[in-house]
Parts: C-alpha cells; sequence; structure tokens
C-alpha cells in the first residue's frame, strides 16, 4: 500500500514536469470568466436529476476525448465536409452520451463569458463536476486548453481500449498515452458507476473465446443474474449496472466486485483475475482504502487531462462545440450560430 503511495508522489511531480502542464492553470479563467465553475456544476446538477447515468457519461466522454489525438474536444465535432467525427468510430457509435449537456454547458458558458472557454475545457471540468456529484474526490483543474481544428475516427478505432481487451493490450492502451499500470487500474475505477450494454459483455455469458462455455473468472451466480439480463438471442441493447453493488454512487466498490469476480466487463475483470499480474495488488489496496484509490484518482485524471494539450495560440475557441468555427454552419451550409445553438 505504501508503495502505491509513493508511486503516486512520483506520478504527481511528473505530471508537474511536463511542459503542457506548465501552460495550464486552475486560475485561468478567473479574470476572464470567473464563475465558470459554478455554471457547469449547475447544469450537470439539473441534468442528473432526470439522468443518474450523466456523471459516468461524462467522465467517459472525456477518456474518449483524450485517447484520441489528446485531450483537445476532438470526440465533440460532428460530420461536415471536412471532418470525419470520432462519435461514428466503433467504440463510439451509438454510445457516446452527454453530448447534449456539453452543449448545453457551452450554451451558458457562451452567454456569460463569449469567445472564452474552450470545449476541451469544458469536458475536463465536466469530468470533475461528475465525480463529485457521485460522492467521489474533488481536483483543482488546470485550465488553458484549445479546441482541436481535427477529428481522427481512424485513431479513435486504433487507440480506445475495448471491453473484451485482455491485460496486456489493456497496458499498451495506456503506455501509448503515456499512463502506467496504476493509472490503469485507478482510471478504470470510474466503472464505479454507470451502465454498460449486453453487447460489451455477452461474450463472456455464452460463448467466451469461442469455448462455447462461459469466462470461467465469473461468479457463477452473477453469471446467471447476467443471462436473465442478457438473452442468448437478445438485441444486446438491455443495460445494466457497470458497479452492482452502488450502481449510482462513485466510491471504492468497484475494486471489492472485481475479488469477487463480479465484475462486468472483460477488461476490468482482468484486473484481479490475469494470473500473477502485478494489478491484482493495486485493485486490493484500492478495495481496502477508499482513501488512497480517491487520491490517485485525483492524481490520474489529472494525468490523463494533460495528454498532448493544445495551449497558447494553438487550436481554437469553438464557438460551438460541435464544430470548428471556420465551419459552423456544419452540412447545412448556411446556419448562424444562434441557429446552431437551439436546435441543441
Amino acid at each position: 500500500m505504501g508503495s502505491i503511495n509513493v508511486l503516486g508522489v512520483v506520478f504527481w511531480c511528473a505530471v508537474l514536469m511536463h511542459a503542457g502542464y506548465a501552460q495550464l492553470s486552475p486560475s485561468f479563467y478567473s479574470q476572464t470568466c470567473p464563475f465558470l465553475y459554478p455554471i457547469v456544476f449547475r447544469v450537470i446538477f439539473e441534468a442528473s436529476l432526470t439522468d443518474p447515468r450523466i456523471g459516468a457519461s461524462l467522465i467517459r466522454l472525456h477518456f474518449h476525448d483524450c485517447f484520441v489525438q489528446g485531450c483537445d474536444g476532438s470526440v465533440l465535432l460532428n460530420n461536415t465536409n471536412t471532418i470525419v467525427s470520432e462519435q461514428d468510430a466503433l467504440p463510439n457509435i451509438n454510445s457516446l452520451r452527454g453530448l447534449d449537456v456539453v452543449n448545453q454547458i457551452k450554451t451558458a458558458v457562451e452567454n456569460e463569458c463569449p469567445a472564452t472557454v474552450s470545449c476541451a475545457d469544458i469536458l475536463t471540468i465536466a469530468a470533475q463536476v461528475a465525480s463529485v456529484l457521485g460522492g467521489g474526490p474533488s481536483w483543482q483543474i488546470p485550465l488553458g486548453r484549445r479546441d482541436s481544428l481535427t477529428a481522427n475516427q481512424a485513431l479513435a478505432n486504433q487507440n480506445l481500449p475495448a471491453p473484451f481487451f485482455t491485460l496486456d493490450q489493456l497496458k499498451a492502451a495506456f503506455l501509448v498515452q503515456g499512463l502506467n499500470t496504476t493509472d490503469l487500474v485507478t482510471l478504470s475505477g470510474a466503472h464505479t458507476f454507470g451502465r454498460a450494454k449486453c453487447s460489451t459483455f455477452i461474450n463472456r455469458l455464452y460463448n467466451f473465446n469461442s469455448t462455447g462455455n462461459p469466462d470461467q473468472t465469473l461468479n457463477t451466480t452473477y453469471l446467471q443474474t447476467l443471462r436473465e439480463i442478457c438473452p442468448q438471442n437478445g438485441t444486446g441493447n438491455n443495460l445494466t449496472n457497470l458497479d452492482l453493488t452502488t450502481p449510482n454512487q462513485f466510491d471504492n466498490k468497484f475494486y471489492s466486485n472485481l475479488q469477487s469476480h463480479k465484475g462486468l466487463l472483460q477488461s476490468d475483470q482482468e484486473l484481479f483475475s490475469t494470473p500473477n499480474a502485478d494489478t491484482i495488488a493495486i485493485v486490493n489496496s484500492f478495495s481496502s482504502n477508499q482513501a488512497l484509490f480517491f487520491e490517485n484518482f485525483r492524481v490520474s485524471m489529472i494525468k490523463m487531462a494533460n495528454i498532448s494539450v493544445l495551449t497558447g495560440n494553438e487550436g481554437e475557441i469553438r464557438l460551438q462545440c460541435n464544430f470548428i468555427n471556420a465551419d459552423s454552419s456544419g452540412l447545412s451550409g448556411g446556419a448562424s450560430k444562434d441557429e446552431l445553438l437551439s436546435s441543441f
């Protein structure tokens, strides 16, 4: 347990030393948009009253942004004549949620602080607010990101980890982003809330790795429960909680579920069930010490949010998160900003 604390300090120092981090600051908007955080908090809080999944969805949206050409808001861009949207990549299509809430936040922020706050920063703040509203940790958010002028659907297909990944595949996907094994186990803990479609794990229930049998690492009682939710010849669209213990709360129960072989996704259960894996000790530590998990989550979220950020004169501050400013009419060819905003 102590070794993880030491690692956390080392990783924090690494974040501070990163060149991009030096250009970001928690006080970046203190003069230009002092009420930014309350605006973001209000919109997400109001959305959470009718959608308890929104917090998990916003953290996932931030994750899926940062793993593709960095934390630059590229995941928010719609298809246009010049943009091939990441939203249609295989890991994203029909599964990204919260885009409407991000647009609501952007509209409210533009009304208060026009052409000032990037969509990339809005995603970063939204992820922190989502954690707080779920009962999870808070942290100071380094701000000052700029928005990309491009999207990269091919890179989204390549870089985003799949729910059927083995531990080695997960480690490789995170290493590409400069994130290590502790970051992997820590950030996976965001699955402490939210839901998943049957299609993301049904192979574990009936024909794991083409064996004709279920995944042997899956608790047998839990297996029967999941088979009731996800029939073998069903559509695959039924939803179930990622955390069967406290499904709407941000806590450390995700890790105790793994210890009981009740991780929903293969990629999650791999953290504990891969023989002799170095991730097992981290799972055990986080399961027994929620404060340790929260502290590492703070560090890893800041580290992730600093991946390949655009700063200074790079990119732009988008006026509407779904379109670059030069193509803000989208596919329609002539809608004004106000018309676009009114359609969301």
